[in-house]
């Protein structure tokens, strides 16, 4: 299967803004931000989505999303507020077919958000 757009950034083939990245994940700043502060945070594995998840990713999915909350703080946003936001398929918006966080913030978020 040919590598996503988000593997070849974790691999380092495409340049990115890399924030952080261990060995079971990398963020990077969004290049079409939608708020001052848009970062995404995608596990180095080729999970597809959330809906494409499993019982054996539980483990990272939990660790995504602790790394959400170490990099709000880093981005200096936790304390104000931030949005995250997985989309999932064609309809919820999921323009490539691998799992990602949007940390979004440093502005108001407004409600419905889309």
């Amino acid at each position: 299967m040919e590598k996503t757009l988000f593997q070849k950034i974790a691999d380092r083939e495409i340049p990115a803004q890399i924030v952080y990245e261990d060995d079971r994940c990398v963020a990077f700043r969004d290049i079409s931000p939608a708020a001052p502060v848009h970062i995404l945070l995608v596990p180095r594995k080729p999970v597809t989505s959330l809906a494409a998840a499993g019982a054996e990713d539980a483990e990272l999915l939990a660790h995504l999303m602790l790394k959400v909350g170490d990099i709000a703080r880093a981005e200096g946003i936790a304390e104000g507020g931030f949005r995250t936001v997985l989309n999932t398929g064609a309809d919820g918006g999921q323009t490539v077919p691998h799992l990602h966080i949007h940390i979004m913030g440093g502005r108001s978020m407004q409600w419905p958000p889309g």
